[in-house]
């Protein structure tokens, strides 16, 4: 008997899904003899810290989480804040009499179902309930045909899980000794980081070619239309026979690869236009061919969070947050997917959709079949699809905002996956003629013309290159044969220089990692998300910039973890993943190759594909000795003339010279700087600026050496105290210090300012009551501050010139909430695509930021007001909007207070110097743990 129709005889079903809004969603489409409840995510993992495990274990199993000696054994809690949670979930299956597991049909899906049954401990009948789309009819099929666990599948993500706890917190801790403290380091966080560290070091080798060519504006002499033009615009293609050179002729070191082009320089272009100014041209060849262009297929995971950067601007991570939430409300298809195939349903739905927008001559005869999925492809999930048995058009949905935008863009290119091919016409006409010196040169021209758009009139994909044409861009030539004569009305020497290869962008990123095989597409946007969070990666505009730090942290993994950041050697990890998932491979002998390197090659990722039969070490042996491992060899690199860049613990700086010896410089590196902008010009400039100590003089009063210093948050004055003064302790003294004020400069400071400022907080007076007034500079400008009421000053120099009288004055206005007068944008962006509201620049508390008015986001590390593109402003905005309102903290209520017995309070101090003694040996094991709590994402 199938579960559905035991309901109608009175049973109490409790069905549990991930997330609070799918809950809300689902339990609409179910019966009254259903409790449907989120577990909100996992409700169990490994520990975070030593402090989470269970006393029992000891060693390295507190600090891991896994007892590596006992074939991987994870350690599993409940989290801390899922506690509650977790006792309404049993609570509520006390009272039923079936359970449905109803989280995602993937890997982690699956764990999360398992863990729950794990967990929960069930008395009565568990069921599997899977569905790719929330509808009513695929809801309520899924309830009447569950399925079992599928263990295979459980097995394979904590065998991920392991790994990648192990990989995390083995070298991480590597990074923090020899680099800096609390970085981290991952699977595949550390090759993506490594990705973008090699492309960066590709732009600082590069070297630009300069190259000539010839454009030529020539003219039919007929009249024109739009249909058959009159002139058309040629390159010029060949010399003599000689093909002249373009930039993709050109290495990376600025030569040409093959001498079998022609270099045209400055000198050389400009005499051949001349050479050319009166020479009669003629058409030589026109080859016409038919063009022909496909739908493209269906999104997956991927394909959206490129198309989605592409056109509407998002981050990889904000296109998931917004495709998370049309799926729980039941807009599209489940979001992580690796397969591009459409059921029968969905392309009955697309099919008719375009009959009934574009007309059966859109339709084609049979529907279109697309290739199932790419290689290792989690489940037999569809792809990315708006969801029901008739899609909705965006306008009939009621979204707004970003969901509108994603939604609009999913349907368009679901549809448009259904439609017939583009067709129309290519056509390469090359005009010659001989100059007045008697060289021959050929010109050459490319037309497009689309005679039937087909898919094109729903949906064309946008481009990485933003200079690159778009499948639907026409370009019409006149309509010319072989021989007839043309005129040349103008033609012009053009000269260009080769680039440097394009920094990453996240769309390029993800493609970039789907090439190489390396990671799963459902945790790009987590990868991105991490190396852009841990500073090893910021972004200017839309670009991917790796910070020197992350230059450091990659040189040391190359270096001695270099098989662990090997792109071929992660790849076969995943593979072998994989066998895991299908029962081809075993996971336990896997992660001993792994981690210990036990026992002889056997084949797969552990052995880096080393079929020899050689011993290899394993991940333990190569953490173990760190003695070889220069922790300042691996943070310097040379910029020339003698300049060194080195990461220290505090940030980026540049240095020449030994410290302590006479001439040494020293300066810090600005944060934002791109690492292939650091040329020994720019370092000399950095070298060049006030920095160190300025000594000013000797405080009369105190007897105190002050000086003025840089520092990493401006320039600020101090004074030296003697060497005698306790630094710790209930006697301990402080420098006084004080930041400059925005007019001085540390090359000009004086003494008598350095005592004015270091004399702040300075007191003007007391009001008619008593309460003192203070003038006062802090983080925002300067202030008054009388109790808890503090009223702006307009200037700084009123901190020393404002009297009793005017400070009176002040507090006698009502205080105003908010600012005096709203200051006007810095800069202008245009307006976004989303909200459809001007973009602007403002300055703000916190430091520039974008608004469009609703939604506010603070600029970041890269971004500049001068430079801020207005895509960069638009992806800003959908990123903020995709987190949606920050989450405001309860507060907890005030706790009782019982009065103790004094017996009692014996035994309470007795237990406390008893559980001390306890504690004291798992001390420094917890330290290291909690360090290594953020240590381990893919």
């Amino acid at each position: 008997m199938s579960p559905t129709s035991e309901t109608a005889h009175g049973g109490r079903r409790l069905v549990i899904v991930e997330s609070p809004a799918k809950a809300k969603t689902i339990k609409g489409y179910l019966g009254p003899g259903y409790v449907v409840e989120a577990s909100v995510g996992h409700i169990r993992d490994l520990p975070s810290g030593a402090a989470e495990v269970p006393e029992k274990y000891t060693g390295e199993v507190r600090r891991l989480g896994v007892d590596v000696e006992h074939d991987f054994q994870p350690i599993y809690v409940v989290n801390a804040d899922k506690r509650a949670q977790v006792k309404k979930l049993k609570d509520l299956l006390a009272e039923s009499d079936e359970l449905f597991l109803a989280t995602d049909e993937d890997r982690e899906g699956e764990a999360i179902a398992w863990h729950l049954q794990e967990v929960l401990k069930p008395k009565v009948p568990v069921h599997r309930m899977v569905f790719h789309e929330i509808t009513k009819d695929a809801i309520r099929e899924a309830v009447a045909n569950p399925r079992e666990l599928n263990q295979r599948m459980v097995d394979a993500q904590e065998t991920r899980r392991i790994l990648d706890r192990l990989y995390g917190y083995e070298v991480s801790p590597v990074l923090w000794k020899k680099v800096m403290p609390k970085l981290s380091a991952g699977r595949v966080q550390s090759v993506a980081t490594r990705l973008v560290v090699e492309r960066e070091r590709e732009r600082i080798a590069f070297r630009s070619a300069e190259y000539w060519d010839l454009t030529g504006t020539f003219s039919t002499g007929r009249t024109g239309d739009a249909s058959d033009p009159s002139t058309l615009v040629a390159r010029l293609a060949a010399v003599d026979g000689k093909r002249v050179a373009q930039g993709r002729d050109f290495g990376a070191d600025g030569r040409l690869k093959s001498e079998a082009v022609l270099h045209l320089d400055e000198a050389n272009a400009r005499a051949l236009a001349a050479a050319l100014a009166e020479t009669r041209f003629s058409v030589r060849s026109v080859e016409s061919k038919p063009y022909r262009r496909s739908p493209y297929a269906p999104f997956r995971t991927t394909t959206l969070q490129q198309e989605a950067s592409r056109k509407l601007g998002f981050g990889a991570k904000a296109t998931m947050q917004v495709a998370q939430k049309l799926y729980e409300n039941g807009f599209i298809t489940y979001m992580r997917t690796d397969s591009t195939v459409l059921s029968d349903t969905a392309v009955a739905a697309a099919r008719a959709q375009v009959t009934q927008l574009y007309g059966a001559d859109y339709l084609p005869e049979k529907p279109r079949v697309y290739a199932g999925k790419v290689k290792n492809a989690q489940e037999a999930h569809e792809a990315i699809r708006p969801s029901g048995d008739r899609f909705r058009t965006p306008a009939e949905t009621g979204l707004t905002g970003d969901q509108f935008k994603l939604y609009e863009l999913i349907w368009k290119r679901t549809v448009a996956s259904q439609m017939k091919d583009a067709t129309g016409n290519s056509v390469t006409v090359k005009i010659g003629g001989t100059s007045a010196d008697g060289r021959d040169a050929e010109f050459s021209a490319s037309g497009k013309t689309i005679t039937f758009h087909g898919f094109m009139k729903a949906y064309v994909e946008g481009a990485d290159d933003p200079n690159a044409e778009l499948d639907d861009r026409e370009r019409r030539l006149p309509q010319v044969t072989e021989g007839d004569a043309l005129s040349a009305e103008e033609i012009t020497a053009d000269g260009h220089a080769t680039k440097p290869p394009a920094r990453y962008t996240e769309a390029t990123l993800v493609k970039e990692l789907e090439e190489r095989e390396i990671g799963r597409p459902s945790t790009y946007a987590s990868i991105i998300g991490t190396i852009l969070d841990r500073g090893y990666v910021f972004k200017k505009g839309t670009a991917l910039v790796p910070s020197f730090l992350s230059f450091a942290v990659v040189n040391l993994l190359e270096k001695h973890f270099g098989r662990l950041v090997d792109y071929d050697f992660t790849a076969r990890m995943e593979d072998d993943l994989d066998r895991i998932a299908r029962g081809e491979a075993q996971s336990v002998p896997w992660l001993k190759r792994f981690y210990f390197g036990e026992g002889e090659a056997a084949g797969g990722a552990a052995d880096a594909g080393n079929g020899d039969g050689d011993h290899l070490g394993g991940l333990k042996e190569l953490v173990t000795d760190l003695g070889a491992i220069d922790a300042r060899e691996i943070s310097s690199f040379p910029v020339g003339d003698g300049i060194v860049l080195r990461v220290g613990r505090y940030g980026a700086y540049v240095e020449r010279g030994e410290r302590e010896q006479e001439g040494y410089q020293k300066a810090d590196v600005p944060d934002d700087l791109a690492p292939d902008e650091l040329t020994v010009e720019y370092a000399e400039e950095l070298l060049a600026k006030p920095s160190g100590d300025f000594e000013l003089g000797t405080d009369p009063v105190s007897g105190h050496q002050i000086v003025a210093k840089a520092g990493r948050y401006g320039p600020y004055v101090t004074e030296i105290l003697p060497e005698s003064t306790p630094k710790t302790g209930k006697n301990a003294v402080k420098p006084r210090t004080a930041s400059l004020f925005k007019t001085m400069s540390l090359d000009t400071v004086t003494l008598e300012e350095a005592l004015q400022l270091m004399s702040l907080p300075r007191v003007v007076g007391a009001d008619a009551e008593g309460v003192e007034i203070t003038a006062q500079n802090g983080r925002y400008g300067p202030y008054l501050k009388k109790g808890t009421d503090s009223r702006s000053l307009t200037s700084e120099d009123q901190l020393f010139s404002i009297t009793l009288e005017e400070a009176l004055a002040i507090y006698a206005q009502p205080k105003q909430r908010g600012r005096a007068a709203a200051k006007p944008p810095l800069k202008e962006l245009g307006t976004d695509p989303v909200s459809e509201k001007p973009v602007v620049v403002k300055d703000g508390r916190f430091g520039p930021y974008v608004t469009d008015g609703e939604t506010n986001a603070t600029l970041r590390t890269g971004d500049s007001v001068e430079t801020i593109t207005p895509e960069r402003g638009y992806e800003l905005l959908a990123e903020k909007r995709a987190k949606g309102p920050a989450k405001k903290t309860a507060k907890k209520a005030p706790a009782k207070k019982t009065a103790a017995k004094k017996t009692a309070a014996k035994k309470t101090t007795a237990a406390k110097k008893t559980a001390a003694k306890k504690t004291t040996t798992a001390a420094k094991t917890t330290t290291t743990a909690k360090k290594t709590a953020a240590a381990e994402p893919e």
